[in-house]
C-alpha cells in the first residue's frame, strides 16, 4: 500500500511538471490562431511562419554560434583543469576544485549580478565577448564534473606504459588518454552547448544592445502578446534542449562499450 501511494504521488509530480511541455508541444500543431481548446485541426503553419521570421532566425544564428564558441572553450579548459586536478600534485589543488565548482553552487542570478558589477566597476561595456565569457564560467563546472568522474576511471599504469615505450606526455595524451576520455569530453561538450543555448537569465544581464539569443527573444515576445509561433518555438527549443543530451548520453555509452569490448 506504501509503495502503491509513493508511485501514484510521483506519476502526479511527473504529470504536474510536464504536462504544460505537453501542452505547448500540442498547441504548437494547432491550426487556429488561438491556443484553445479543443483544436481546430493540426497543421505546420506555425513553424513555416516561424522559419520566415528574420528575427528569430537572428537569434537561432547567434544562440548556436555562442552555444558552439561556449562548448569548445569550456571543453578545452575542463579537460586541461581535470587533467591537472587528478594526475597532478597542484600547490592549493582542493582550493582550485572548489574555485572551479562554485559556478554550479552559486544562484545563476546572483552570479550574473556579481560579474556585471565587475565589469563596470572596471569601465568594461557589455559585449558578445563579454556574454561567452558569462557561459563559459557558468558551463565550466558542469565540464568538469563529468571529465574528471571519467579520469578518475581511468589508470594511470596505461599512460605510465605508453611513455615508458618512448611516447611523450603530448603524444601519450592524444593517442591513449584523450580516446578514453572521448565518451565524457563529448558529454560535457553536449552539456554546455545546451545549457548555454537554454541560458536566459545571465544572457539578460550579460548580453549588449541589439544582440538577442532564442530564449530572450521569447521573452521580448511574450512581453508583446502570446503568438501562436512561441508555442512553435518553445517546441523546437524542447526538442534541441531534451534531445541533444539523449543523443550525447547514448553517443558516449555506444563508444565506451566499442572501447571496453
Amino acid at each position: 500500500m506504501g509503495w502503491a501511494l509513493i508511485r501514484g504521488w510521483t506519476v502526479l509530480v511527473y504529470l504536474f511538471m510536464f504536462l504544460p511541455i505537453a501542452v505547448v508541444v500540442l498547441l504548437s500543431f494547432n491550426a487556429s490562431q488561438f491556443g484553445s481548446f479543443p483544436m481546430t485541426g493540426l497543421s505546420l503553419r506555425w513553424f513555416a511562419e516561424l522559419a520566415g521570421n528574420e528575427a528569430i532566425l537572428r537569434a537561432f544564428r547567434t544562440s548556436i554560434v555562442l552555444g558552439l564558441l561556449t562548448a569548445v572553450i569550456s571543453t578545452t579548459i575542463g579537460v586541461l583543469a581535470s587533467l591537472a586536478l587528478v594526475r597532478y600534485r597542484v600547490p592549493g589543488r582542493n582550493l582550485i576544485s572548489t574555485l572551479l565548482i562554485a559556478p554550479i553552487l552559486v544562484p545563476e542570478v546572483v552570479l550574473a549580478v556579481a560579474l556585471l558589477l565587475f565589469l563596470n566597476a572596471l569601465a568594461v561595456n557589455k559585449s558578445f565577448a563579454l556574454l561567452l565569457a558569462g557561459h563559459v564560467i557558468f558551463t565550466l563546472p558542469f565540464v568538469i564534473l563529468v571529465v574528471q568522474a571519467r579520469l578518475v576511471g581511468i589508470r594511470r599504469d596505461v599512460e605510465e606504459a605508453a611513455m615508458s615505450l618512448g611516447a611523450s606526455p603530448v603524444q601519450t595524451f592524444f593517442q591513449i588518454t584523450l580516446p578514453l576520455l572521448s565518451p565524457a569530453v563529448l558529454a560535457g561538450m553536449l552539456f554546455a552547448f545546451t545549457i548555454s543555448f537554454d541560458d536566459i537569465t545571465g544572457t539578460l544581464f550579460w548580453k549588449p544592445g541589439g544582440v538577442e539569443t532564442v530564449p530572450t527573444q521569447i521573452f521580448a515576445m511574450l512581453r508583446n502578446s502570446i503568438s501562436p509561433e512561441i508555442n512553435a518555438l518553445g517546441t523546437v527549443m524542447i526538442v534541441l534542449t531534451a534531445g541533444l543530451p539523449l543523443l550525447g548520453i547514448a553517443i558516449a555509452r555506444r563508444m565506451a562499450m566499442k572501447r571496453g569490448g
